[in-house]
Formats: structure tokens, sequence, C-alpha cells
């Protein structure tokens, strides 16, 4: 392990135990109020009317110490709740196999992973879970089943699903498996020898991921290369590095920490990068977050990519997990980050009654004038890239949005979202056989049948409405059939004919053979003043 990544995994992920009172005696203040805390439990624990149970004070009474400090990421963890979080970054949990989700208080299936128990035993998306080892289902939340799907690997656990159309419920019994959620869920070539990478999270796999992805394309005679971060919330920091240092030159910065003096910290590449030189897009928006946004600042400030979208979430502030007594662990933040240019990503934003309360609205299309309001640095280059909270693009380009009709259209089918979606995976599984082309067209005939399908089974939306919204309507369509019959890789490539930013993308690699083309395409400015690194 390098000295940058052993730096990282100390600093952020390995769980360091907190020696109790080590910063509660450092004053009389402090002293006096440990005093005043350990003198009114005791009483409670002696004296008050009902038995009480000191353990559990003592841990609502740090919850209450964390929730004074109003910081949204700061978290005390169960032992429960931070063996559910190291799943989350390591991407690996041992359960059933599927993804699931609240539909109207129906705990419905959205997913199914391949190569998993879920998959062997037919279960298809749409299936509601009612029954779980012989308990109801009813009024649980989605977290509830999530926990009592999981547990050892080899264990089993039984569940019941109803579907829709079928009279009889599907009774399962699973054994439960390791199952991997893989980070780039597919690669894929696009035109002109441009290649596309969706990174969905940053777990322990995520850059090894990549790098196969690149290994992949380039096999396939991949020219300039499209690194798709749009709704990444981010992850391990440390994966952000290593993604960062596949496209940067060996010894260029890609952050700094900034917090306490023991917190304040440079990181640098320290490999030679697997693609010095290849034409790089990144997309991002306002769903991409943390080390999202480290990746992109980094390739941004170094004018190793262009950045195409809209303005990222704007989370600049680190945490580091302290592994406590008990199975217990504290996350809290501990630093804010920089990026090369010396830009503090952090977006202003306040956390008021469980919720973010912008200090500025994040207008992700802001005009020219509110740039260049915001603070000015350079990059490499001397181009002039802007801070003020989040990674500003350097193309701004809006999503693709719906009509007024084919907003009415799908307010319509959302009153009954539950029948519509499992009417449509059905119907799609019929229409598979006909499919014989990833570029196949949805049949005015599909529209029809569906129309018909949905209203019998109840679906509140009038022919009208329907049929004034063809896009909306065969979109809907062709990504079912279309996941149905090739995978998700397919749905991907199909959707981006409609995704301007990925068009946008496609445009400027086309027509810029080096990286040195795409910024002198897209006209980058270097006329403002910049900020000072600090």
């Amino acid at each position: 392990m390098s000295r940058m990544r052993r730096a990282v995994v100390g600093a952020i992920l390995v769980a360091v135990p907190v020696a109790y009172g080590g910063f509660v005696w450092q004053s009389r203040g402090a002293r006096d109020g440990a005093m005043l805390f350990d003198q009114v439990l005791r009483r409670v624990s002696e004296r008050f009317v009902d038995t009480v149970d000191a353990t559990a004070l003592y841990e609502k009474a740090a919850r209450g110490l964390i929730a004074q400090l109003n910081d949204p990421y700061t978290t005390l963890y169960s032992p429960k709740e931070f063996a559910a979080f190291t799943q989350g970054t390591n991407g690996r949990y041992a359960g059933v196999g599927m993804q699931i989700e609240d539909i109207k208080g129906n705990i419905t299936v959205n997913r199914v992973f391949p190569n998993t128990p879920a998959a062997g035993a037919g279960i298809a998306e749409g299936d509601r879970i009612v029954m779980i080892d012989s308990a109801s289902t009813r009024g649980w939340i989605v977290d509830s089943v999530s926990s009592k799907l999981k547990g050892e690997p080899g264990t089993k656990v039984r569940v019941r699903f109803q579907r829709l159309g079928v009279p009889d419920p599907i009774n399962a019994v699973f054994t439960r498996a390791t199952i991997h959620i893989p980070a780039v869920p597919f690669v894929t070539m696009l035109e002109s020898g441009i290649g596309y990478i969706p990174v969905q999270g940053f777990n322990e796999t995520s850059a090894a991921e990549t790098i196969r992805g690149i290994q992949k394309l380039q096999g396939e005679g991949m020219k300039s290369l499209i690194l798709d971060l749009r709704g990444n919330p981010g992850g391990i920091l440390d994966e952000a590095f290593v993604m960062s240092n596949l496209f940067l030159p060996k010894g260029k910065e890609i952050l700094s920490y900034r917090g306490r003096a023991d917190m304040n910290q440079q990181f640098v590449s320290e490999q030679d990068p697997m693609v010095p030189t290849m034409p790089l897009v990144v997309l991002v928006d306002d769903g991409s977050a943390s080390a999202s946004e480290i990746v992109a600042g980094a390739l941004q400030d170094h004018d190793r990519a262009v950045i195409i979208g809209t303005t990222s979430f704007g989370k600049g502030l680190v945490q580091s997990v302290f592994r406590l007594d008990g199975g217990y662990a504290l996350k809290m933040t501990t630093a804010k980050w920089f990026t090369p240019s010396g830009r503090s990503i952090q977006r202003p934003r306040k956390f008021v009654n469980g919720r973010f309360v912008e200090e500025e609205a994040p207008d992700s299309m802001e005009t020219d004038s509110a740039r260049r309001a915001r603070p000015a640095f350079r990059s490499d280059a001397g181009r002039v890239i802007y801070g003020g909270g989040g990674i500003t693009p350097d193309v701004s380009v809006r999503p693709d949005t719906l009509t007024s009709l084919e907003q009415k259209a799908a307010r319509q089918i959302a009153g009954k979202v539950q029948e519509a979606y499992t009417t449509l995976a059905q119907y799609a599984e019929e229409l598979r056989p006909q499919v014989t082309s990833p570029d196949f067209k949805v049949l005015p005939a599909w529209r029809q049948e569906y129309f018909r399908r949905i209203t019998a089974a109840k679906v509140p939306v009038d022919s009208a409405t329907f049929f004034a919204a063809p896009r909306y309507v065969d979109r809907l369509i062709a990504n079912r059939v279309a996941k149905a019959a090739f995978g998700d890789s397919t749905v991907a490539r199909r959707q981006f004919a409609e995704d301007p930013q990925v068009q946008k993308a496609v445009e400027l690699l086309r027509r810029g053979g080096t990286q040195r083309d795409l910024f002198t395409k897209i006209g980058s400015t270097t006329a403002v003043a910049p900020t000072r690194r600090p």
C-alpha cells in the first residue's frame, strides 16, 4: 500500500479508539460539566420512580451531545448501524440480492441483481414482499424488511411474495450469500471510439472496477472517454484518490485537508497514470457529492478533463470514523477539503430541524454575472474556475425535462404506480421474444396495449392525456423492454439519444482529438482576475 493510501486509510477509514475523557478533562469548565452529568445520572439511577437502564441513558446522552453539534454528517453508530455502514463502504453484504422500495405502503422489488439467490428463484421486479419468516410485512418500512433479509452467509430466510395477476402467493426459501453491489454497473462504447463509464458510488472496489472498464474499452478501440459521476453521492475518499491518479501524472496534488493541526494534510498522485492523455469529459450534477467532487475538482484544476452538466452538491467536509467500546463507532466531521487550486467546495448551507436550508439558492444554471460573482481561481493552464460551493461545470447543460402534458401523464400514472409498474414489467417480458435488435422501435400497437392493460388495472389515466404524451410513454415502454431483453447497458445506451449532457459530451469529443482541443472548442476563458491560492 502506498504512503498516500496508508495516510488516507488512517485518517478516514480505520477505526481509532477514543480514550475516555480525552477532551473532557481539558478545562475546569469541562470537569464541572462532567461532574454535573455524573451526579444527575447517579440520582436518576438511584431515585427515579421507575427503573431505568443506565446504559441506555448514556447512549441517549451521547446522541444528545452529537445533536447539539448540528452537523448532519456527525453520527453515533450502534453496533448494528455500524455494520450497515461498513457494508455500504465495502460494496458487499450477505443477503438475497434484491433492491426494494416502498410503493404506497407495499415493499416492492425494484431490482434483482444477477447471479444471486433472488435471481435464481425467479423473483421479478414488481413483486411485493408480504411475509418474512412467518411475520407479515404490513406496515413495515424498507429498512426493517432489508434488515430481515440480511444475515450471515449460508443461513436461510423464508419470504412470501405477491405478484400482480397471479392469485396464489409465491413462497421462496433463500440461502443468504455474499452479494456484491457494483460501483460500475456496465461500460459501453458509443460512436467515434468514445467510451462511457458510469460510476455510481465509491466503495472499496470502485477504482478496480473502473480500471477493468478502461481495459475493456481500450480493447474495443476507445479513443476518448466519458466518466459519468452524475448521482454519485461519494463514499471512500481513498478510492477517489486512486481514480484521480488513473488520469493525473505522478506528483500532482489531488486535494488537501484543513482542520485542526493534526488533520492538515496534502495528498498527491504517486503512480504513473493509466490514461495520461486520452481526451476526457466528466459529467456531474447536483447529486454528485464528496468523493465525486474530489475527482471532478482535481481533474478540472489540472486541466485533465472538461466538466459538463450542472453544479455539483457541494460537500467539502471530511469525516473520520472512530471505533468505540461495545461495537459502537463515531463518524465525525474533522476537516474541510480543498481542490489543488485552493477551492473549498463546501456549499453554504444550514441544517435546521433535520433538513438542509440553503443560504444561497443552488442554481445549477446560474447566469454568467452570478458565476463571475463567485470567487475565481486558476487552473494549471490559467483557465478561470470558480469556487463558492460545488464544482461548477466548464459547460453547463440542463438535464432533459418533461413537457407539461408529459408531467400530467406521469402524475396520473403515479396514482397507482405499483399497478402501472408491475403491468409494464410483465408486458415487457411478453414483448421480449419479439425484440431482436437493441435499436428496436416502440410500435403504436404496444402503446395501445399498455394503455388497455393499465386501465384494466384501474390506473387513473385518461386516454387523451396518455396518447398526448407519446414520447414519455414510449420511453417507459422502451426502457422496460430493453432491460428485459438486453440489460441495463442497452437501456443506458438508448437513453443517451435523449440525454443532452451525454450528447454535448459526445459532440465535444467528436470534434476534439486532444484534451487541449476540447478546451479550445469550449472557449475556456482566462480573463477574470483569480483569487490567490491560500
